[in-house]
C-alpha cells in the first residue's frame, strides 16, 4: 500500500507546481497589454523554476524552487495618444510574446491533468485493495 501513497504524494507535487505554473502564464497573458510610462518598469513575465525533491530517491517529487522574473524594461511603442505616453509620445509594454505563453499554457495544462490522472488512478486502486480485503 505505501506504494499507492507514494504515488499520490508524488503526483501532488506535480499538481502544486504545475498548477503555480498555470498561474504565472495567465498573468502573464492577462498583464501583456498593460502599458505604463518610460519613467517606470514595464510588468515583468512571471516563470516557475521547478525542482526535484530528494532527486533520485523515488520519494520526493518536485516543487517550486524559485520565480525568475522578464525584464523591466520591456518593450517601447510609439502611442503618442497614450496618456501615458512620454513627450516623444512612446509608452512602455511588457516583453512577453504571447504565442510562448499559449505553448507554456497549453503544457502546464497537460501536466496538471496528467498529474491529477495518477492521484486518481491510485486513489481508485487503494478503493479497489480495500475492497479486496472487505471481500476476504
Amino acid at each position: 500500500m505505501s506504494g499507492i501513497f507514494k504515488a499520490i504524494g508524488i503526483a501532488g507535487t506535480g499538481v502544486t507546481v504545475y498548477r503555480k505554473w498555470l498561474d504565472a502564464v495567465s498573468d502573464n497573458i492577462a498583464n501583456i497589454n498593460n502599458a505604463s510610462p518610460t519613467s517606470g518598469e514595464a510588468f515583468r513575465a512571471r516563470y516557475v523554476v521547478a525542482q526535484a525533491v530528494e532527486y533520485g530517491s523515488g520519494e520526493g517529487g518536485v516543487q517550486v524552487g524559485g520565480i525568475e522574473l522578464g525584464k523591466a524594461e520591456g518593450r517601447l511603442v510609439y502611442e503618442p495618444t497614450n496618456p501615458l505616453a512620454d513627450d516623444k509620445g512612446y509608452v512602455r509594454y511588457p516583453d512577453i510574446d504571447l504565442g510562448a505563453q499559449m505553448g507554456q499554457l497549453m503544457m502546464a495544462q497537460r501536466a496538471y491533468q496528467a498529474n491529477l490522472s495518477v492521484v486518481d488512478r491510485a486513489y481508485d486502486a487503494y478503493q479497489a485493495a480495500i475492497q479486496l480485503g472487505r471481500n476476504g
